[in-house]
């Protein structure tokens, strides 16, 4: 079954596949100005609204039929290049049109014999891409 997905990375648990999201964090913020005054207080402007930003956690596994070497060199590629990304959990598409991935973190945390990464968590952070 979907879950959803980032771009074409999907997010998916079947019975050959588990590979899901965790520990998502979604925040935004607004932009104030303020303006010194003479003698009195200072006075707050609102100027606008930063973009969004997500956060999440995604395990990848090859004991959960996940290969973490391809998804990882494809987040790099996103990441690198910029690539506005749709994001979909669900039947819901979050954020007003893509995203692009600001940062990552990958934890290694098993390997095979041959040196090849078989469980991992990738930490991504997200931020918001408007047209």
């Amino acid at each position: 079954m979907r879950i959803g997905m980032l771009g074409d990375i999907v997010f998916e648990v079947s019975d050959e596949t588990v590979m899901t999201l965790k520990g998502m964090n979604w925040s935004g913020s607004a932009r104030h100005a303020t303006h010194q005054r003479l003698l009195t207080n200072a006075k707050t402007e609102f100027v606008g609204i930063d973009p969004d930003k997500m956060k999440f956690d995604i395990v990848l596994s090859a004991y959960l039929g996940v290969n973490p070497q391809t998804v990882i060199a494809k987040l790099f590629q996103y990441e690198r290049a910029g690539t506005p990304l749709p994001l979909v959990i669900g039947r819901k598409a979050y954020g007003k049109y893509r995203w692009t991935i600001q940062q990552h973190q990958t934890k290694a945390q098993f390997f095979d014999g041959e040196g090849d990464m078989t469980h991992c968590t990738v930490s991504l952070s997200l931020l918001e891409y408007l047209k």
